[in-house]
This record gives C-alpha cells, structure tokens and sequence, in this order.
C-alpha cells in the first residue's frame, strides 16, 4: 500500500487576508513621485535601549547613507495601514515533526490577527526534501486555512526515495524571494525552522541575494527539537544562519524557549509590522549597471537602534 506524507490538520482561528490596493503615495509635503523616478524604499524598525519599539519620530530624525554618501529623505511614512504580503515558510523535516503542530497552530492565530481583509495577501510553502507551494498569494480565508492544514512531513515512503538532501531551507528562500519580487506592498517571509540546511542547491549567500533584490524582509523564527540532533549525532546549530538572514535583510531573528514561546514571538512580529517606518530617497549617483549599494540607516538621537537592510539592489 502506498504511504501518504503525515498530514497535520489543526482547528484554529480562520486566516483573513485579501487582495492588494496598489496607490501612489504622497511624501509628507504632498508631493507624489511620477513612476519615472526610480525611489528606494527601505523599511526600518527603530528601539530604545530597553529593547521597547519606537513609532513616534520624523524623517528628520533619522540620517541615510548610500554607499557612505549622505542622501536625502524625499518620502517618510510609518508603516501601520499600507499593505503587506507575506510568505510563511515552513520546515517540515524530520527535525521539526514535534514541533511542527506548535508552529501551524501559532501561525492560524498570528495570520488571522495581522492579516486585513481589502488589504493584505499571503503564501503558504513547505520544505524539507523539496519545495512545495501549498498556497500561491492569495485573499481567500477558505483557501489559506487548507493551506496550513495540509502541510505536513514526509513519510517512510517518501525517505525511501529521497535523493540528496533533507531540508532545502536556502532554496525555499529563494523561491518566496521570487514570489515577493513583483509585489509594490510591504514584503516579509516568515521563516519557521532550525535553520539547517542539508542538500539546497543554492547557498546561503544565494539566499540572501535573493531575498534583498526583491527587498523583501525576512523574520526568522529558530524553533528546534532539542533531542533530535542529539538522537541522530548531529548537534547542529542553525542560530547563525537565521541570524544572517535576518540581519541582512532588515528582518529580525526570534527564538522559541520557555520562557519566549512561539505565541509570544508572533505577537513580537505582530507589533514590528505595524511600528515600521518607510523611508524614500533618489540616489545622487545615476545607477549605470545593476549592482548592490550599501546602505546604513540610523538614528540621530542617542540611544536608539535601527533595524533595517544594510544593501539594496540598484537596477539599471
């Protein structure tokens, strides 16, 4: 008889999302940017020393740099009404399996709280021997809910088959980066795994790459099975690799304890979305080829740290 993966069906909130409303958007002074005018945006978070957010400063607070060459601030928003789409990515080795019901659970909440009905899209993705689009960026409620309801691991049958690696984390980046490219709204993967890559053809570097060209965020939630590379002789660590994806495209890393469970980090994620900042500027240097420039976003006042991408892809 033929084995079927094992299907994890859970009860839980339904996941409201909806189609994008592409505007243009006037800078503070009114003024609306013609599509002529290549705008880099970039997405910042900003905190305090005590780790709590801060939603309430201006453009003029913040100094932007290209490449080390001061540039001006032509758009400004905080981010709490524009649109997102957002991409779940789930780890569905054999290393998540204990902790896989945890994680989809946590997910139906967080969507249906976050996610506005005429406003926000979301695709649901698995990975482990493959890369599988369980659901492509949709506004269906219906839709989304089976998605997350028929992820699951691989079956005996299905090891028996395998051919090269087990969990192809780099390359499930890259195909969620793809997705993301073409959308005008904000743009966030959420990555739930160990962050172990075992057999991607792409690197980690690839990966990043990939995810920073389609400036897309990536909030990486590191939650592991403590006793399965213990079981298996491995003892891997995939804290370094989720930390690099996050930092480098202006995300952030979580990691689920005790003491920090996964609901917690999802109402973390939750309150980053909506305390973002969008700034806009046009580069002083004509882009002649296609290449990456630097970017370093900080705050004037003392104290505060920003969290944002450290390069973008200028197209020619």
């Amino acid at each position: 008889m033929k084995c079927s993966r094992r299907r994890f069906v859970l009860s839980g909130a339904s996941i409201v999302a909806a189609r994008v409303l592409r505007a243009q958007e006037p800078d503070d002074s009114g003024a609306i940017f013609s599509t002529g005018i290549k705008v880099v945006n970039v997405l910042a978070t900003v905190r305090g020393k005590n780790g709590a957010l801060i939603n309430d400063l201006t453009k003029d607070d913040f100094l932007l740099k290209e490449n080390g060459r001061t540039q001006t601030v032509r758009y400004f928003s905080r981010e709490t009404d524009l649109p997102l789409s957002i991409g779940v990515l789930v780890d569905t080795s054999l290393s998540q399996l204990k902790v896989l019901e945890a994680e989809l659970g946590a997910s139906f909440r967080f969507l249906d709280d976050v996610v506005r009905e005429d406003k926000d899209e979301v695709f649901v993705m698995q990975f482990d021997l493959a890369v599988m689009l369980r659901q492509y960026l949709t506004n269906s409620r219906t839709k989304l809910e089976e998605a997350l309801q028929n992820v699951d691991t691989p079956s005996h049958h299905d090891l028996m088959l395998q051919r090269g690696g087990g969990t192809l984390l780099y390359d499930a980046v890259i195909k969620g980066a793809e997705i993301m490219r073409d959308r005008r709204n904000r743009k966030a993967l959420i990555l739930l795994t160990d962050g172990v890559d075992t057999g991607s053809e792409a690197t980690l570097e690839a990966s990043i790459d990939s995810a920073q060209r389609a400036d897309t965020l990536i909030y990486s939630i590191l939650f592991s099975d403590e006793g399965y590379y213990g079981l298996f002789g491995g003892g891997a660590d995939g804290r370094h690799v989720l930390q690099r994806l996050a930092k480098e495209t202006g995300g952030g890393f979580f990691e689920v304890s005790k003491n920090r469970p996964i609901e917690q980090i999802y109402r973390e994620i939750q309150n980053e979305l909506r305390s973002q900042y969008n700034l806009g500027f046009v580069s002083d240097v004509p882009v002649r080829i296609s290449e990456f420039r630097r970017l370093q976003l900080t705050a004037k006042q003392k104290g505060l740290t920003v969290e944002s991408r450290d390069k973008y892809w200028a197209q020619r």
